[in-house]
C-alpha cells in the first residue's frame, strides 16, 4: 500500500480512539496468533528429530501434550480476536455514520442542491459498511498475517539457514506479483465503487421523478441509460475478478517452484548431513503455513483498498466545508418578530448577485407581502431570514439583533414555514405534525387541527391519528398535505411565519378550510407571503415588489394601484 493510502486509513483512528482498550486488546490477540503458528511446525521438528528418529517414544508425550495445548489456545484466541473485530468495526460505523449524517443535517441547501440523493445515501450507508470488513477482515487479519510470516522467517533461519535461503529464494517474486496485483485491484475498485455511486443516483432520481418519465413516454430512453450504467458497472467487477483470477495461479505456481527447490535441496541436504529429516518436514509446513496468508492477502488487500477508497470519500464530504456559520449563541424564549433588512446583497455564484442592496422593515405582529416576476429574487429574500444561505454583504436585524448571532437552532424554532411543494415524512399524521417533539402534547395536536378544521377529516380516516400517510404524504390530496402543514406550524407556534406561495395548490374541496387556516396561522405573527395570485395579497399591511432583485415599489395593495406603476402592470396581468 502506498503512504498516502496510509494516511487516508489512519484518520480512522479518531473514530477508534473511544475504543482504545478494545483495540489493543485486539492487538495482543493478534500478536498471540502471529507467534503460536510459527510454534507448531517447530515442535514438530523437535518431535522428530529428537524423540520419533531416535526411538525415545517415551518422551514423545511431552511434545505432543504441547502441541494440542498450543493449538487450543490458538482457537481460543481466533474466536476472541474474530468476535472483537466485529465487534470494533460496528461500534465504528455507527460512530462514522451518525458524525457523517449530522455533518449532512448541517450543510448549506446550496449542497443539496448540487449534489445527487443517490450519492449522500451511498455515503452514508453503503460506504461505510465496508469499513466494517476493515477490521474484521482486513486490518487485524492483515496485521496478524504479516506477523505470522516474519515470526515464520525467523523461525525458519533459527533452524536451518540454508533451507531458508532456498525456501525464501522465489520471495521477491511474491512481493512483486502483489505489488502488482493490489495496485490493479484499488484501480478497479474505485471504478466500481464510482459506479455503484451513478447508479444509486440514477436510480433514486429516476423513481422520484417517475411521474415524469412516464408522462413524457421515457421508459425506453431510461431503461437504456440503467442498461448503461449498469453494463459499466459490469465491466468494473469483472475487470476487478480477472485480476483475482491471475494472481491466484500464479501464487500458486510461486508455491509449487518453492516447495519444489525444498524438497530438491533438502532431499540432498538429509543425505549430506547438512538438514535433518525433520527440519525438512518442518520446512515443508512452513512453506503451507507462509503462502496460506498469502492466498488470503489478496481479500485483505482487497477489504483494505476498498476501506482507503470509501475512507477517502466519507472523509471528503466530512471535511465539505458548506455549512452554515452556527458560532451565534443569543438564545431568547420569545421574540417580538420586529424584522429589518439594511442593504443586503446576496449571490449564488462569485459577484452574479440575484439580491441587491434590499433595504426594508417588517414591525412585530404586522404581515408583508414579496411580488415580483420568476426569478425576481422573492424566495431567496425568504430563504436569507431563515439563514439556508448568508447575505454577502448587508445585515437582517430581528428585534434589532443581527440574526448570525442567533443560535441556529433558536433562529429557525421562532419561524414556521408552510412552502407550495409540501412535503410530509412516511408516518402517522400524528408523527407529521409533531416531527417526534416530545414537548408537544396529544392536546396540542387536538387543538390545532380543530382550530384548522382537520380534526373531523383525520377522525374519518382508518386509525385517525394513526393513519399512515405513506412517502411523501402521497395518501392524502395536495390541499390535506397544505392543511397539515398548517397544524405542524400552529403546534409549534412561531412568532414568524412565512408563506412561501402557500395557497398555490388549492383545490376546491379545501380551498375556504385553507383560506380559513391561513387567517389562523397569521394572527398574532410577524408574516412573510410570497404568491403569484395577488389578490390573495390584498390586505397584507405591506408589499414589497421586487424586480431583477432589486425593491421596484413598496406600499399597500391600494397605494401601488394609484400609482400605476409594476405593481399595477403585475395586478391587471393576473
Amino acid at each position: 500500500m502506498k503512504i498516502t493510502d496510509l494516511k487516508v486509513l489512519q484518520k480512522l483512528s479518531v473514530f477508534v480512539k473511544p475504543y482504545s482498550n478494545t483495540f489493543y486488546l485486539l492487538v495482543c490477540l493478534t500478536f498471540l496468533l502471529g507467534v503460536l503458528a510459527p510454534l507448531q511446525p517447530y515442535l514438530v521438528q523437535v518431535a522428530l528429530d529428537r524423540y520419533i528418529v531416535l526411538g525415545h517414544y517415551r518422551k514423545l508425550g511431552w511434545v505432543t501434550t504441547l502441541l494440542v495445548f498450543l493449538l487450543s489456545i490458538q482457537s481460543v484466541t481466533q474466536y476472541y480476536q474474530t468476535y472483537l473485530s466485529d465487534w470494533l468495526g460496528q461500534h465504528v460505523v455507527r460512530d462514522i455514520r451518525v458524525q457523517l449524517y449530522a455533518h449532512i443535517l448541517r450543510l448549506r441547501t446550496s449542497f443539496f442542491n448540487k449534489t445527487p440523493i443517490g450519492e449522500l445515501v451511498t455515503r452514508n450507508i453503503s460506504d461505510t459498511e465496508t469499513l466494517v470488513h476493515v477490521f474484521s477482515e482486513g486490518m487485524a487479519a492483515l496485521i496478524g498475517d504479516l506477523l505470522q510470516m516474519l515470526l515464520m522467517v525467523v523461525f525458519m533461519f533459527y533452524i536451518n539457514w540454508r533451507l531458508a535461503l532456498i525456501s525464501l529464494a522465489t520471495l521477491p517474486l511474491i512481493f512483486i506479483l502483489t505489488y502488482v496485483f493490489q495496485e490493479r485491484v484499488k484501480r478497479s475498485l474505485g471504478a466500481v465503487r464510482d459506479a455503484v455511486t451513478q447508479l444509486n443516483a440514477f436510480v433514486q432520481e429516476r423513481i422520484m421523478g417517475m411521474s415524469m418519465v412516464q408522462i413524457f413516454g421515457r421508459e425506453a430512453r431510461e431503461l437504456a441509460r440503467f442498461e448503461a450504467l449498469n453494463a459499466t458497472h459490469r465491466n468494473a467487477g469483472i475487470k476487478s475478478v480477472q485480476y483475482y483470477s491471475l494472481y491466484f495461479p500464479l501464487l500458486g505456481i510461486v508455491n509449487a517452484v518453492s516447495i519444489s527447490l525444498l524438497v530438491w535441496y533438502g532431499a540432498r541436504g538429509v543425505i549430506d548431513g547438512i538438514a535433518t529429516f525433520g527440519q525438512l518436514v518442518a520446512f515443508l509446513m512452513y512453506i503451507n503455513l507462509f503462502f496460506r496468508p498469502l492466498y488470503l492477502i489478496a481479500d485483505r488487500f482487497n477489504t483494505l483498498q476498498m476501506g482507503v477508497v470509501n475512507t477517502n470519500r466519507i472523509v471528503k464530504l466530512l471535511e465539505n466545508g458548506e455549512q452554515v456559520s452556527s458560532i451565534g449563541t443569543y438564545t431568547p424564549q420569545h421574540l417580538r418578530g420586529d424584522i429589518e433588512f439594511q442593504n443586503v446583497w446576496f449571490a449564488y455564484a462569485d459577484e452574479e448577485y440575484v439580491l441587491k442592496d434590499i433595504s426594508f422593515r417588517v414591525e412585530a405582529r404586522k404581515s408583508v407581502a414579496i411580488v415580483g416576476a420568476t426569478g425576481a429574487g422573492k424566495s431567496t429574500l425568504i430563504n436569507l431570514l431563515v439563514r439556508f444561505y448568508d447575505a454577502q454583504k448587508g445585515v437582517i436585524n430581528i428585534d434589532g439583533t443581527n440574526i448570525r448571532d442567533y443560535a441556529l437552532h433558536t433562529l429557525r424554532q421562532h419561524v414556521g414555514i408552510v412552502l407550495q411543494d409540501v412535503f410530509l415524512f412516511s408516518g402517522s399524521i400524528y408523527e407529521n405534525i409533531t416531527l417526534g417533539s416530545l414537548d408537544i402534547t396529544r392536546e396540542h395536536v387536538l387543538a390545532a387541527t380543530r382550530l384548522i378544521g382537520l380534526h373531523d377529516f383525520i377522525l374519518r380516516l382508518p386509525g385517525g391519528y394513526d393513519y399512515n400517510v405513506m412517502e411523501r404524504g402521497m395518501a392524502l390530496s395536495m390541499g390535506q398535505r397544505q392543511l397539515l402543514v398548517f397544524a405542524r406550524v400552529l403546534v409549534y407556534n412561531p412568532c414568524i411565519l412565512i408563506l412561501d406561495e402557500a395557497t398555490a395548490s388549492m383545490d376546491t374541496e379545501n380551498e375556504r378550510l385553507i383560506q380559513q387556516a391561513t387567517t389562523t396561522l397569521m394572527q398574532e405573527r410577524t408574516c412573510f407571503i410570497i404568491a403569484h395570485r395577488l389578490a390573495t395579497i390584498r390586505h397584507a399591511d405591506k408589499i414589497l415588489v421586487l424586480k431583477h432583485g432589486q425593491i421596484e415599489e413598496e406600499g399597500t395593495h391600494e397605494a401601488l394601484l394609484a400609482q400605476g406603476g409594476y405593481y399595477a402592470t403585475l395586478y391587471r396581468g393576473t
